[in-house]
Order: C-alpha cells, then sequence, then structure tokens
C-alpha cells in the first residue's frame, strides 16, 4: 500500500518537500493511525547534471503528523532510529 502511494504521487512534477507532505497526509487518511512520520532522501538530476554538479548530492525532507508532531520523545526516538 505505501509503495502505491509514493508510486502515485511521485509521478507528479513537484517539489520534494510537497510530496513528503503528500505521502504522509495520504497515510493518515488510509490507516487513521495514531501518527505518521515520512522522510525522503532524493537525489536530484538537477544538482548532478547542472548548477552544482555534486554527484552524490541528497536531499532529504520530513514530515510529521500526530503524536510525530505532538510528542517531542516520540519523534526524537522516531529519527534516532532512522539515522544511518
Amino acid at each position: 500500500m505505501i509503495n502505491g502511494i509514493v508510486e502515485i504521487y511521485s509521478r507528479r512534477l513537484q517539489v520534494q518537500e510537497r510530496l513528503t507532505k503528500q505521502i504522509a497526509v495520504a497515510v493518515t487518511e488510509a490507516l487513521k493511525p495514531a501518527g505518521v512520520a515520512v522522510i525522503i532522501e532524493a537525489t536530484h538530476m538537477c544538482m548532478v547534471m547542472r548548477g552544482v554538479q555534486k554527484i552524490n548530492s541528497k536531499t532529504m525532507t520530513s514530515t510529521m503528523l500526530g503524536v510525530f508532531r505532538e510528542d517531542q520523545k516520540t519523534r526524537e526516538e522516531f529519527l534516532t532510529l532512522t539515522k544511518e
């Protein structure tokens, strides 16, 4: 299900921040969870091919809803678990 949501929204021409928020909202509407946290790390061809021309440039965006937004301890635990 999550793969389908990501695929639907990622096919549209848009900015990464909006894509992150749309995925979080769609998961919230579909599952009605206590909270949703979405982190997207992407390589942008505009940064790789032209402009700054950094081959390994990645951009990370996040959206937190529900308990992940309201409860700092929950948010910190999630972010700690997702660090590489």
